[in-house]
């Protein structure tokens, strides 16, 4: 096994201030799109937040991938308790969806705290584990599930508020036991997610260069249709685009966002041509669009075999001590 590298004072104090930014704007993000739960739901989900990072600081200030992964679960969790609350728990009482919310958390904090030395060794890991053992961690995923469905097979929402409060309190108690009893598999899965994101992130560095030229010729594509549309329009005698009301003319706005609407092929439907050559000019951006697509995908391509040549060069170099002919 190889030796464990950790990060400096200093460069560990960061980078937890960057996973504390991470987390607290996605738990402010998601707090806002749930505000419609309550008034007191959005600051439950913030200080649960809080709370979640303060705590695995204090227990593992070497886990930096474990924060990040308990930030990303955590938003998870938020919108899947409100959509599981909204559907079979419609009427249940205010007072009763914090502490069923943060249930499951206390739960897992407390377990976390309790077995905190057996934990540490995982929260610290900086690898991703073999994918075969996904399968048993993600038996604990599997039960949860299988709580929820059984709450959407029994008929909760028809109970009155007072036993749909206590139907979801119970649910969540549930799961909150499932969670404690399985804490060593949810820390796995957490930092398994976090390392997984922290590679996306490297990969995608090395395409800031094709997709920086990409999104420049998307640009260059909107615009230069866009002022197409509108000079076709400002010249023609009638109107060469329907509107929701009938036929209208384009500011170069509305031009724009036919363009770009276009070019994706999302095709909104407020906006339509009504002229043969319209309809034959937007036709030409669609296969420009295409074209545009097969360019990028290349561009991506090269650059992943352009680094893979070059790790295979500077490991040819690291072996032999001698750079390869040519260089």
């Amino acid at each position: 096994m190889s030796a464990r590298r950790h990060r400096p004072a200093g460069a560990q104090l960061r980078a937890w201030l960057r996973a504390v930014g991470f987390t607290l704007v996605l738990s402010f993000i998601v707090a806002w799109g749930v505000g419609d739960e309550g008034r007191m739901f959005p600051f439950v989900v913030i200080g649960a937040a809080a709370l979640g990072l303060g705590v695995l600081y204090w227990l593992f200030p070497r886990g930096l991938h474990f924060a990040f992964g308990t930030a990303a679960g955590l938003a998870i969790y938020a919108s899947l308790f409100v959509v599981l609350g909204r559907a079979q728990f419609p009427e249940a009482p205010g007072w009763s969806r914090p502490p069923a919310f943060l249930l499951p958390v206390l739960a897992f904090l407390a377990m976390a705290w309790w077995r905190r030395h057996a934990l540490e060794r995982i929260a610290e890991r900086e690898t991703v584990r073999e994918l075969d053992e996904l399968s048993h961690t993600g038996t604990w995923l599997l039960l949860s599930a299988a709580i929820g469905i059984l709450c959407f097979a029994l008929p909760i929402n028809r109970l009155a508020p007072l036993g749909q409060g206590l139907a979801l309190l119970a649910a969540m108690a549930s799961i909150a036991l499932l969670v404690a009893l399985s804490v060593r598999d949810v820390v796995r899965l957490l930092v398994d997610v976090s390392v997984i994101m922290e590679e996306i992130g490297n990969r995608t560095r090395h395409l800031l260069v094709p997709a920086a030229a990409f999104l420049l010729m998307y640009a260059l594509l909107v615009v230069g249709f866009a002022s197409a549309y509108r000079i076709a329009d400002a010249l023609s005698l009638h109107p060469l685009f329907h509107g929701p009301n009938g036929p209208i003319r384009i500011s170069y706005s509305d031009s724009l966002h036919f363009s770009v609407a276009t070019l994706s092929t999302v095709g909104y439907g407020d906006i339509q041509p009504r002229d043969d050559g319209v309809r034959v000019l937007a036709s030409l951006e669609v296969v420009a669009g295409q074209l545009l697509l097969l360019f990028g995908v290349a561009e991506i391509l090269r650059a992943r075999r352009t680094r893979r040549e070059d790790a295979a060069s500077l490991d040819r170099t690291d072996r032999t001590g001698h750079s390869p002919p040519g260089e």
